[in-house]
């Protein structure tokens, strides 16, 4: 592959959110085992966006060329900061808005209108490419198990989340277009890892209990990222100098079922952890996630957002793409699959004292 010597300014914007930090820690750190990533870079500047009153506590330990500025993507002006100086930069555009917590608008007010700011800002500074995280929720839902989501899939979003991301990409293309700063987009679908919000503990404290929802058979295709596995694809991005212009889904090598993948957690709970474990599984027909998603339609045609009826209209759902194309033109090479990723998602939730 043919990659850019440059090790310019990082400019991240997500953190301190999930995938934000991890971000940063392996821009400062490297990715161990990944050949071309791995070496530590703690010489390297890195800016990060936080909200005014976040937590920022995982970030200040992470090297002493990270500079955390307040802002919001919301608040054009307040991003000055953030860009002063940042010619020859690289932006990683992480921070977006997947369940809301005043109504659907907040999807289009960060998602788009805090894409365009950034992207204003960046253009303005002279930063020289964008990498833009997307979602897969913009091409929706695979039309059967056996098709695989490329590149050329088709825009088919996926409620107001998928909408708001159609249009961010949209705002990038529009960039692309005007030639000011190099682009890059990546969708990676449902992510996993280390450092992951409250909700994902959930999810293994269901497991654990014999809660975990398995609606119809659980054998739909579902692709999924361990954020490292991100990580090394929005480096990659940001290094090769193909990758401009491009938009790549980044996943885990293979998709998995919801099956597999709440057999893996218990198993990982039980084997390894020393969890009791019910066995069982909260089997719901098919038809549980059409009626969630009616309602969930319902909802959001009303303004409104609710993150459990969301996340069940999904479940019954096939969302799987192929990553031959970053393999390809980035030598995307992820390697943490399922199991590892779940055991090191464990291992964090555990000796960060969460209770599962």
């Amino acid at each position: 592959m043919t990659a850019s010597t440059n090790e310019a300014l990082a400019i991240v914007t997500g953190a301190p959110g999930w995938l934000g930090t991890r971000l940063v820690q392996t821009l400062a750190g490297g990715l161990p085992g990944v050949p071309g990533l791995d070496a530590p870079n703690p010489e390297r500047p890195i800016r990060a966006l936080a909200l005014p009153g976040q937590d920022v506590s995982d970030l200040k330990d992470v090297s002493e060329n990270l500079t955390i500025i307040e802002g919001d993507l919301t608040n054009a002006a307040s991003l000055a900061p953030l860009f002063k100086d940042a010619e020859g930069a690289t932006l990683f555009h992480c921070a977006g808005v997947i369940h809301p917590t005043r109504g659907v608008k907040q999807f289009f007010e960060v998602n788009v209108e805090g894409t365009r700011n950034v992207i204003d800002a960046a253009e303005a500074a002279g930063v020289r490419r964008v990498v833009h995280v997307s979602s897969n929720s913009p091409i929706g839902c695979n039309p059967s198990r056996d098709v695989l989501f490329d590149e050329n899939s088709p825009y088919n979003p996926y409620m107001n989340y998928g909408k708001s991301k159609k249009q961010g990409e949209d705002v990038v293309a529009e960039a692309t277009a005007r030639g000011k700063v190099e682009t890059v987009v990546i969708r990676p679908p449902w992510f996993y890892g280390v450092g992951q919000p409250p909700r994902q503990s959930l999810f293994f404290t269901m497991i654990k209990e014999g809660k975990g929802p398995i609606v119809g058979d659980g054998n739909a295709p579902r692709s999924m990222a361990y954020v490292d596995n991100i990580c090394q694809g929005l480096m990659l991005c940001e290094k090769v100098d193909a990758a401009k212009g491009n938009t790549y889904w980044i996943a885990d090598r293979r998709a998995y079922t919801m099956n597999e993948i709440m057999d893996t957690v218990e198993g990982l709970l039980e084997n390894e952890f020393s969890f009791t474990v019910a066995h069982k599984r909260m089997r719901l027909p098919g038809i549980a996630s059409d009626v969630a998603l009616v309602i969930d339609k319902i909802i959001q045609g009303a303004g409104l957002y609710h993150q459990k009826f969301h996340v069940l209209s999904e479940m019954n759902k096939t969302i799987a793409c192929t990553i031959e194309k970053a393999e390809r033109e980035l030598g995307y090479d992820p390697k943490v699959d399922l199991e590892e990723g779940m055991r090191r998602s464990l291992r964090w939730v555990i000796d960060r004292g969460v209770e599962i």
